[in-house]
C-alpha cells in the first residue's frame, strides 16, 4: 500500500506541476481557453492534483512514523 501511495503522489504531482504551468504559460501569452476549458479551470484543477498528491505523501509519512 505504502508502494501504490507514493507512485499516486508522485504522478499526481508530476501531472498537477504539468497542468500548473500549461495554465501559466497560456494565460501569459493570452490565451483563456486551452482544450476547451478555461485556463483559470486548468489551473485549480492543477493545483487539486497537487495537493492529492501532497496528501498521498503524507499519509506515507505518518504511517512510517507511527511504526
Amino acid at each position: 500500500m505504502e508502494t501504490l501511495l507514493l507512485w499516486i503522489g508522485r504522478l499526481a504531482g508530476i501531472a498537477g506541476l504539468a497542468m500548473v504551468a500549461w495554465a501559466a504559460y497560456s494565460r501569459l501569452t493570452g490565451i483563456y481557453f486551452a482544450a476547451g476549458y478555461q485556463v483559470g479551470t486548468l489551473l485549480l484543477a492543477g493545483i487539486a492534483a497537487m495537493l492529492a498528491g501532497c496528501l498521498c505523501f503524507l499519509v506515507v509519512l505518518t504511517d512510517r512514523s507511527r511504526r
